[in-house]
């Protein structure tokens, strides 16, 4: 089956002008830039409901199901994860994060063996820019008892290279974390199937 006919079994019905198929091709070609299925992901609910026969239950579908193929690519990796490679990491969150507009900053924390306690999202930043304050990072480690913290953050033009507020940052967090016993283990900048290792470059 075409992608298209995949989504109308997804859609099950057009409209009185569209068959499902039709409909399906429709929203296929409806991002400006990114056609096709990956056009889904960059598509807000907005952008949806303004399509021609899709309303709100449909844009609702839509949206379920291209985050319901995230979460099973990057489940993918989980199991794979090591803290060890920067690689799994990156592999692991390249799927949360390749579609986002806004950068987001995750942690890691874990424990003396380096067994993940927790993973969360610190912060959501603007198009260029995460927001966050060595504070939370600390907050977040000593609640859930953590002893190392692995960053994750994504770059949304693709590129991967640190900015100067990225290592600035990290050093930052790696000295104040070295003060109360938790320590820094690596910041890895995610980018369009590319990533960096703050670690790896020699920078933290």
């Amino acid at each position: 089956m075409s992608d298209a006919e995949l989504l109308a079994v997804i859609l099950r019905c057009g409209t009185r002008d569209m068959s499902a198929i039709q409909l399906s091709q429709l929203l296929l070609n409806s991002h400006p830039v990114y056609k096709g299925l990956a056009g889904l992901n960059y598509m807000s609910f907005k952008s949806l409901t303004d399509i021609p026969g899709i309303g709100k239950a449909k844009a609702c579908q839509i949206m379920a199901l291209t985050e319901l193929s995230r979460r099973m690519s990057s489940n993918s990796f989980k199991s794979d994860i090591s803290l060890d490679s920067p690689s799994s990491v990156a592999s692991y969150f390249m799927e949360k994060t390749r579609y986002l507009t806004r950068e987001r900053l995750y942690a890691l924390f874990m424990a003396s063996n380096n067994s993940v306690i927790k993973e969360k999202l610190l912060s959501t930043g603007t198009i260029n820019s995460s927001l966050v304050s060595p504070r939370e990072v600390f907050v977040e480690a000593l609640e859930c008892n953590a002893v190392n913290v692995v960053l994750i953050h994504n770059h949304p033009s693709g590129d991967p290279q640190p900015s100067t507020e990225d290592i600035s940052i990290s050093k930052r967090i790696k000295s104040m974390g070295n003060e109360l016993g938790i320590k820094l283990l690596d910041h890895v900048i995610i980018g369009d199937m590319r990533y960096v290792s703050l670690k790896e470059m020699g920078l933290i």
